[in-house]
């Protein structure tokens, strides 16, 4: 709590204390002159702020690491980026002249043109692949490539165009006043968190009812891609509703500036809106942006002056700025636009600005080529390759610092060569290491990449920076890793490298193949690095937040090719995800089948961290509601994700492209459905990431290796689930005699038939007899398949009984077969009856010396908790069944518990309702809805919900677990209610 409150205390107080050590009256002091600086980087803090606020502050807090800050006078600060009126040209591409001898008509009537309307013309080229090749569906998608656009010379003259008058009508109807069914089909389209899919029929009636939505501020983009017409006689209206309309807030401005939007008019008042960003919202969303120039109609607009203005009061901007507009100039349709604007910018930035961004330029051409050469090199000569061209650079750090492209936070002075290396990979990047000019600061680790795209993953890490701050504003940190990613030209790029960090393969290759094929290399990878129980604890549950955050971010945004060489993992337990070259669905191809199979990654050595071992525990619950709830959080900025990608359609990534991969990422959200719905969705995605079949093999693997290499479970469990210890032959002595002597009914917990077992041993006068369950003879038969899969063991009786009706002739049956089984078993061979699990099996339990002849089974102690959702609306009652914690067995095997509720009274048993059955746990983990409609809140006041918690047996009656009786009365139906109740062991009569 105390740390809670320093991260809100304002960053002068902390100048403030500090001052206090060196000066006796502050109020002789300019505390104002005082800043705090970043060690390490060319970064202040806002003095204005919170310590919490800051990026380095959170990030600090993040990794748990110690916050270095050095207080110093504003005097010293380096102004070497201070701008001067200096101004420098602007450069000019050339282009071939090219003829096409063909006539294009357009049977439009240019009067009904919109004003903004131009004539393109853009030149395309499609690639012949030669016959004998075959395409690889492994690649990104490729179309058409954009040769060219043709320029057409300007008039000599300027045309000077007189916008149209807003008309001057003022109708506001509240919808209110609508007929309802009217109201709610109106609601329904506003309700939409796009403009995509919005149909004719839609567009409309929304603009028909366009007076009625006033008070829906956020749905004016959708009433402006509604209008019918654009052309001159129309503007009067459109602007007209556009001068009253309530501001937007600039997140849904941006909407605006999009392609669909073309009127000057509505960009200008769209850019007004947007002027309320702060910097750190603008550096967020500055990829968008940049992309929406493409869509001015001419280049001394109010977005531009925007950008340019917002540059000249942040290096931040500026620098960002720089390089988003470098990386377009390879854009040929828009590539002579972006350059003016660059040329302009330049032109306005200053010569020390201009001067140190050339410097950057230059370091990315050194590395850009030391890059090249290494990846046309092989073999030995690559190491060669690299000290030379790494010792080039160096040249260029003798004359100068020079600020990382990646962070303009971070000054480098010169290489550490001997750290710098190359990755293995198809691509080769380079690992490039530089020390750092600041002497508190650490060594700067990145990659530089040749040969790849670095777009498309600057803008997945964008979206997930995106999601994280959404996240971190409702309260909740999930940990996730933030790291840079930098496009610095067609095809190369930067990268940071997060320390401390390693592939989830080389941790596999570490501790899997090497050791005993378990479930726990990550485990024991975190363990490793994180020794006390303190620390294993902290990291373990970073694992488990970061871990729910990778995957609601994999699946929204469709990241596919996820395998254990790009995803990695902090010795602090923080998981995160790497190389985003297949994303929105787009999944590499093995044949004709998709290789990403699984919603997400959630592997078997990731859920026993998550366990804290191999059954599910209430942690494997915290797990599911963490991903549920950010899941819920990211569904209601929808919208927003949908805008920023919208805007990036034109960016030549070839996986986005089109509005069929924004309509993946619309439909991952589920936008129809309510968070209860989508928190059912969202589990059951989590069970099929689980229960995916290289999972389950992945489980039988690992039991295979525990009892062909150990004998035993691990974590020394009991062989036998029902038996606390493993016994042998050399134990209890060699078996002489045993058959199924009889079968008889039990009653407690509830009505079940047991065999029972005549066992007599060597030495012995008379026989000993054991008790068992049909499933405990299964289990025995399925174990010895397992550890001797290559001997003919005995057929088993089967398993699947139709109906319950003949209970008593099925068990006489059964105790015929059973018994057949036991000597075909004890007369094979000694290796097998002989074994430590047959022994084991036969060995007398506490259980078979307490109950003699026919008497009951004592009751079990009943235990644990249930978590319910209780909410009411539309004269329908919905109980979420969420979690269940601590059940508790007589035996101490794990249930197959599920969830039976009813509406009492209830005389002819009509609301029966309930849940999946949930296999082999004690904490069961449903989120499922059990709904009673038709119900009004007077007659749900009069009564009682009761609830029972079963275990699912196939041959006996399922038995009972536990209950609650819930009175209806005592609940605020009007809002939902979600709490745990704790089960007792009074029984439903149901």
């Amino acid at each position: 709590e105390a740390t809670g409150r320093f991260y809100k205390v304002p960053l002068f107080l902390i100048i403030m204390q500090a001052l206090c050590w060196v000066h006796d009256d502050l109020n002789e002091v300019d505390i104002g002159s005082y800043i705090l600086k970043v060690c390490g980087q060319e970064e202040v803090l806002q003095n204005k702020h919170c310590v919490g606020s800051h990026e380095y502050i959170q990030n600090c807090r993040k990794w748990d690491t110690e916050i270095k800050l050095q207080l110093l006078t504003r005097s010293v600060i380096c102004r070497d980026l201070a701008r001067t009126s200096k101004k420098v040209g602007t450069y000019k591409n050339f282009f071939y002249l090219i003829k096409w001898d063909e006539l294009i008509i357009f049977p439009i009537q240019i009067s009904q043109l919109p004003l903004e309307s131009v004539l393109c013309l853009t030149l395309f080229g499609i690639l012949n692949q030669s016959s004998g090749s075959s395409p690889d569906s492994n690649k990104q998608r490729k179309g058409p490539e954009i040769l060219g656009q043709i320029d057409f010379p300007s008039h000599a003259f300027d045309i000077e165009y007189k916008i149209p008058q807003a008309a001057k009508t003022t109708v506001h109807h509240s919808i209110e006043t609508l007929e309802k069914p009217l109201r709610e089909h109106l609601l329904a389209i506003l309700s939409k968190d796009n403009t995509i899919g919005l149909s004719k029929e839609d567009k409309e009636f929304l603009w028909e009812k366009r007076h009625y939505c006033h008070s829906h501020t956020s749905s004016l983009p959708k009433i402006l891609v509604s209008a019918p017409h654009w052309d001159w006689a129309s503007l009067p209206e459109i602007y007209s509703l556009l001068q009253q309309w309530p501001p937007l807030s600039p997140l849904a401005a941006l909407e605006l500036l999009d392609s669909k939007f073309a009127d000057q008019e509505v960009r200008n008042i769209a850019v007004n809106w947007i002027e309320t960003l702060s910097d750190d919202e603008l550096t967020d969303f500055l990829p968008q942006f940049v992309q929406a120039l493409k869509y001015e109609t001419y280049l001394d607009s109010a977005l531009v002056r925007f950008l340019l203005a917002r540059a000249l009061g942040s290096i931040r901007i500026a620098h960002y700025l720089y390089w988003l507009l470098k990386d377009t100039l390879y854009d040929p349709k828009f590539g002579v636009r972006y350059e003016q604007i660059l040329g302009a910018f330049l032109s306005v930035c200053g010569k020390r600005l201009r001067e140190e961004l050339e410097k950057q330029t230059r370091l990315v051409q050194l590395f850009g080529m030391v890059a090249e050469r290494v990846k046309q090199t092989s073999g030995s000569a690559r190491q060669a390759a690299l000290q030379n061209g790494m010792e080039r650079v160096q040249l260029f750090f003798l004359k100068n610092k020079c600020r990382l492209p990646l962070n303009p936070s971070l000054v480098a002075k010169e290489l550490n060569i001997k750290a710098c290396s190359f990755f293995s990979s198809n691509a080769v990047p380079l690992k490039v290491a530089l020390i750092n000019a600041d002497p508190l600061g650490e060594e700067i680790n990145v990659m530089f990449k040749v040969g790849e795209d670095l777009r498309q993953d600057m803008l997945a890490l964008q979206m997930i920076k995106i999601m994280d701050k959404i996240w971190l504003q409702e309260g909740l940190d999930l940990r996730m890793v933030i790291f840079k990613c930098l496009s610095t030209g067609k095809d190369r790029g930067m990268v940071e490298l997060v320390p401390a960090s390693d592939t989830l393969r080389k941790i596999q290759v570490e501790y899997g193949v090497t050791g005993s094929f378990k479930d726990k290399p990550l485990a024991e990878w975190l363990r490793k690095y994180n020794p006390t129980e303190e620390e294993y604890e902290k990291a373990s549950e970073n694992f488990i937040y970061s871990c729910a955050g990778c995957c609601v971010a994999t699946y929204v945004l469709g990241i596919c090719d996820r395998h254990n060489d790009n995803i990695m993992l902090r010795n602090t337990g923080h998981m995160f995800h790497i190389d985003f070259g297949k994303f929105l669905g787009h999944a590499q191809m093995f044949g004709s089948f998709k290789r990403d199979r699984a919603p997400f990654v959630l592997t078997s050595d990731m859920a026993y961290v998550i366990n804290g071992g191999e059954k599910p525990t209430i942690r494997f619950q915290l797990f599911v509601d963490l991903c549920c709830q950010a899941y819920n959080l990211i569904r209601k900025r929808a919208s927003l994700f949908l805008n920023l990608l919208s805007l990036m359609l034109s960016s030549g990534l070839p996986e986005l492209s089109g509005v069929q991969d924004l309509k993946y990422v619309q439909d991952a959200l589920q936008p129809q459905t309510t968070d209860a719905e989508a928190t059912i969705f969202f589990t059951r995605l989590i069970e099929s990431s689980l229960g995916s079949v290289a999972t389950k093999f992945n489980f039988f693997i690992h039991n295979l290796a525990q009892l062909r290499f150990s004998g035993l479970p691990s974590n020394d469990e009991p062989i036998l689930s029902f038996s606390a210890k493993t016994y042998s032959l050399k134990q209890d002595g060699r078996i002489k005699q045993v058959s199924v002597f009889t079968y008889q009914k039990r009653y407690n917990p509830d009505k079940h038939y047991i065999y029972v077992v005549r066992v007599l041993r060597e030495g012995q006068v008379e026989p000993t007899f054991v008790f068992r369950t049909f499933d405990e003879f299964q289990e025995l038969h399925n174990k010895l398949g397992i550890l001797f899969p290559l001997w003919k063991l005995p057929g088993f009786p089967n398993k699947m009984v139709l109906g319950r009706t003949h209970i008593k002739d099925v068990a006489a049956k059964r105790k015929v077969e059973l018994n057949s089984y036991i000597q075909s078993l004890m007369n094979s061979s000694s290796e097998v009856a002989e074994c430590d699990l047959v022994y084991t099996f036969f060995h007398p339990l506490l259980r078979d010396e307490k109950v003699e002849g026919i008497d009951g089974i004592a009751r079990p102690t009943v235990g644990g908790e249930v978590k319910l959702s209780i909410s009411y609306r539309n004269s329908t009652l919905f109980i979420m069944v969420m979690h269940i914690k601590d059940l508790v067995t007589e035996d101490g095997a794990d249930p197959n518990p599920y969830v039976k509720t009813y509406l009492l009274p209830d005389t002819h048993k009509t609301s029966k309702r309930k849940t999946k059955i949930s296999r082999k746990t004690r904490n069961p983990t449903f989120n499922e809805m059990l709904v009673y409609s038709g119900y009004s809140m007077e007659t749900l006041k009069q009564r009682e919900l009761q609830l029972s918690v079963l275990s699912a047996e196939s041959l006996r009656e399922n038995f009972f677990l536990g209950g609650i009786t819930l009175s209806l009365k005592d609940f605020n139906l009007s809002k939902e209610t979600v709490n745990w109740y704790r089960l007792t062991g009074k029984r439903s009569h149901f």
